[in-house]
């Protein structure tokens, strides 16, 4: 079953520490996001194989807002 990592926040994409065929654990960091002058990690809250990133570094990236898609 297809899941999802979302924002948890709103921000500028600053990194993307994962790439299409990691392998992500629970609770793995798999990007930084910029919020009012703070650098803001955002974790993994499933397991799974990445099958696409849908934001690329520079974006905006609204809360709740679907990031990277799993399998």
């Amino acid at each position: 079953m297809p899941s999802k990592i979302v924002s948890n926040m709103a921000g500028t994409l600053l990194e993307v520490t994962v790439k299409v065929g990691d392998n992500v654990k629970i609770g793995q960091e798999v990007l930084i996001l910029e919020s009012m002058k703070m650098e803001v990690p955002i974790t993994s809250s499933v397991a799974g194989k990445v099958t696409a990133i849908l934001k690329s570094k520079g974006d905006f990236v609204n809360e709740g807002e679907t990031v990277i898609e799993m399998a």
